[in-house]
């Protein structure tokens, strides 16, 4: 192993956990917004399947070839430079309006292909040449740095604007060539046998059979379709709102979440695995009736808190359910069961999420996925009229300087001629289409608390332990 030079390699890798998640948020965040104000709209639920979809397919990759044949660094260098080349083509079709949606769709699918087993291998560069302890140091430069995307957008003006997909192009570029410069790091499987049950998860499906486990397992799943109406449609919903710059705005939920991410060892001592879980899911159903109720009059500090709940939905949930299948894993196939945790809520879950989100059908047929109950959940089919109304309204309007775009996060109003029936109308619609996710995932909430039922040591002591008896 590469002896671990802290300081040098800290910094290193803290800019290329920067630039990785730079290079995602610049784009991913208000896709709709952006495909949804520039004629392509009908194309905003496929693009968004990009992620579950290469989600999905990351672990054979990096199983079958990633982990096995070459360096690290060098695996992720390529990605990068093969995603950037893809993200420019995108950037060059984009403005050719819906013609070219299918290939535009195409097209985000491959560069998430390349760049979702990125995710794997900036984990395996880090933990090889950082202590443990460390990676929550270089990790959290990872926040920071889809925070900054959004921070660039708001301040460039660029929210709803298809430069989304330059800055997105341009970020991967860097951070390809970046990756080059890193520590070498050789594949850590380079010449073991391939096991076909440790690539297929087969050893921590046995995980399955603990009951608390599979509640667990089912439940982290099904929550994880709410969350795909939170990442596919909320810029969207702010821009009809009235914000101004949605992905500015959106940064609101990554600051919390490092705010959490520094509180998660502290609550989890003191309240539990159980508690924490429910709490995550508790702020989705809260997070989806403030979007809801705050929709009719567009209440701002509704709207802002149900970004900001982000933090608690993602950490209580997710970062405490990394932790809990970590301590339920036997020391030897712990990495198989965080991928089965990823492959079962970045993958399966999302999938669904994001069809029921854009009211997709079930894959392979053409039945539709049931994803309303009487009026709630329906497609807001009044944002789309509203969205070319203001842009309209707005005209050609003098370019704001980047710190009068960047305070946008905060603004909000609409542009003088706005058509107020418009406007309720389709805050009547969000108020509907919100009241689903925020039912769904109630509904699981109850599932949870009356189902999982399982004591988990909350010390690392007894986590040492365990590992010594696996």
């Amino acid at each position: 192993m590469t002896p671990k030079n802290s300081n040098n390699n800290l910094t290193r890798l803290s800019i290329m956990m920067f630039l990785q998640f730079f290079a995602w948020g610049a784009w991913f965040a208000t896709l709709a917004l952006a495909m949804g104000s520039n004629g392509l709209g009908d194309f905003i639920g496929k693009a968004y399947e990009s992620a579950p979809i290469a989600a999905i397919c990351a672990p054979l990759f990096l199983g079958l070839i990633a982990d096995r044949l070459f360096s690290s660094e060098k695996v992720m260098g390529i990605l990068m430079l093969l995603g950037g080349a893809i993200m420019c083509v995108i950037a060059t079709i984009a403005p050719l309006g819906a013609d070219k949606g299918g290939l535009i769709v195409s097209l985000m699918i491959a560069y998430m292909l390349c760049y979702m087993p990125t995710l794997g291998l900036g984990n395996t560069i880090t933990f090889t040449h950082l202590k443990q302890e460390e990676f929550p140091k270089a990790r959290v430069w990872g926040t920071i740095g889809w925070i900054v995307a959004g921070l660039v957008l708001g301040g460039l003006g660029w929210s709803a604007s298809l430069h989304i997909f330059w800055l997105g192009a341009i970020s991967s570029l860097a951070l390809g060539i970046y990756c080059f410069t890193l520590p070498n790091t050789p594949p850590p499987a380079k010449d073991k046998p391939l096991d076909l049950g440790s690539l297929f998860m087969l050893d921590a499906l046995k995980l399955l059979k603990k009951p608390s486990f599979l509640v667990f397992a089912i439940c982290s799943s099904l929550i994880c379709i709410p969350l795909a109406y939170y990442y596919g449609q909320t810029s969207a919903y702010l821009g009809a709102a009235g914000f101004e710059q949605a992905a500015a705005t959106m940064t609101l939920g990554q600051m919390s979440e490092i705010f959490f991410m520094i509180l998660i060892p502290f609550f989890f001592r003191k309240l539990g695995v159980k508690l924490m879980l429910l709490i995550g899911m508790g702020c989705w159903v809260a997070r989806y009736a403030l979007f809801a109720f705050g929709a009719p009059d567009q209440v701002t500090w509704m709207l802002l808190i149900g970004v900001a709940l982000h933090g608690i939905c993602y950490d209580f949930f997710f970062v405490t359910g990394f932790i809990y299948t970590d301590k339920k894993a036997p020391a030897k196939v712990r990495g198989q069961a965080q991928s089965l945790l990823v492959f079962l809520t970045q993958g399966i879950g999302m999938f669904f999420g994001f069809r029921m989100a854009f009211g997709g059908n079930i894959p392979f047929t053409t039945t539709a996925l049931p994803n309303t109950y009487g009026d709630y959940g329906a497609a807001p089919a009044g944002n789309q009229p509203l969205m070319d109304n203001i842009q309209s309204a707005a005209g050609e309007q003098a370019p704001s300087s980047f710190l009068d775009s960047l305070l946008g996060m905060f603004g909000k109003g609409y542009p003088e001629g706005i058509d107020s029936s418009l406007v309720t109308t389709a805050m009547t619609d969000w108020k509907n289409y919100w009241m689903f996710p925020a039912g769904m995932a109630a509904v699981i909430f109850v599932i949870f608390a009356l189902f999982f039922w399982d004591k988990v040591e909350t010390d690392d002591a007894s986590h040492q332990k365990d590992e010594t008896n696996d």
